[in-house]
């Protein structure tokens, strides 16, 4: 009896494509789409699979870098200062940076100070040798001090680069937790331009430098809750 009404089903099945009402015609049960369950990775859609950060995603990115870069890596980032007494002990004492190397350049009167988190106990003594040493540590920061403008009445400051014309927008820097770490800035007088609770986006800050250069505060935790929807 089952073997009949499979044939029979099947016929009418048959018949029934052939009719030009196909999709009026055919039997619900009929139109109903199989599931297919554990589909293997191999046939999800490659669009469906990628995510932000593929080179799908991303028209220009190449994700194989040229065997001539492999030992590339963010050094630096320079902003120059006013006065380095002011900005030395605002990077030193309020952001807890270490003065990795300072070059002085009299025939071009200017001054270079290299800042990062680094343990400067394991840098070398001999003066060149810290310059390499320095130039090998990840991610410091360059102020770039043209003498005589601490002391020139006239000189108006730099463009922090957030007033019109726009253009750079901030260093970042990461702390243990930034409601603390902004409570901790707050009572050293620190300048704000956004506190954690303000504005749309939470939980993340921006200070300002004695040249009024803009420093985003976050903390891992809370920056990866707070952009959660953007990821």
């Amino acid at each position: 009896m089952a073997s009949s009404s499979l044939t029979v089903a099947f016929s009418l099945l048959r018949s029934t494509i052939h009719r030009p009402s196909f999709s009026s015609s055919l039997p619900t049960l009929l139109t109903i789409k199989p599931k297919v369950l554990n589909q293997p990775r191999s046939f999800v859609s490659t669009t469906a699979m990628a995510s932000k950060e593929s080179s799908s995603n991303n028209p220009g990115l190449h994700t194989t870098p040229d065997d001539a870069t492999k030992s590339y890596f963010l050094q630096q980032a320079m902003i120059r200062v006013k006065d380095p007494k002011v900005s030395l002990d605002f990077y030193s004492r309020i952001m807890g940076m270490s003065l990795l190397k300072r070059l002085d350049f009299p025939e071009l009167k200017f001054t270079l100070y290299f800042l990062g988190y680094e343990d400067t106990s394991s840098a070398p003594n001999d003066p060149v040798e810290r310059t390499a040493w320095t130039f090998g540590q990840k991610a410091a920061l360059e102020l770039t001090h043209n003498w005589g403008t601490e002391t020139d009445p006239d000189f108006k400051g730099y463009h922090n680069g957030n007033s019109e014309p726009s253009g750079f927008g901030h260093i970042g820097i990461t702390v243990d937790d930034v409601h603390k770490a902004c409570k901790r800035f707050e009572s050293l007088g620190v300048e704000f331009v956004k506190r954690p609770e303000d504005g749309k986006i939470k939980d993340i800050a921006f200070v300002k430098d004695p040249d009024g250069y803009w420093i985003e505060i976050f903390d891992t935790t809370s920056i990866a809750k707070t952009t959660a929807h953007a990821a």
